[in-house]
């Protein structure tokens, strides 16, 4: 089963990369928990990006420090890596 789900991912590198994406967007509630979902307005991945906007920014600001952390933890997440950086906005 395994060997046949690779053979159709290999075939569809674009839907697997999409898969990869949503992985990453679905962390950021799981990596970051329902206090900071509370606050995220937009997400999204672009480019190897994840884009956040946050309606606290004091949140922001904190997030921003922490930004190479967050890319680590949501690359271990999805299990791939799938973003290079964050902007918050």
């Amino acid at each position: 089963m395994a060997e046949v789900l690779q053979d159709f991912f290999d075939d569809n590198a674009l839907l697997y990369g999409k898969i990869l994406e949503d992985r990453v967007q679905r962390g950021w509630e799981d990596v970051l928990g329902p206090t900071i979902m509370r606050y995220t307005q937009n997400l999204y991945v672009k480019n190897q990006v994840l884009y956040v906007s946050l309606s606290s920014s004091v949140l922001r600001n904190e997030l921003t420090l922490c930004r190479e952390r967050l890319v680590k933890s949501l690359n271990e997440y999805a299990g791939a890596n799938v973003i290079n950086a964050i902007i918050i906005r």
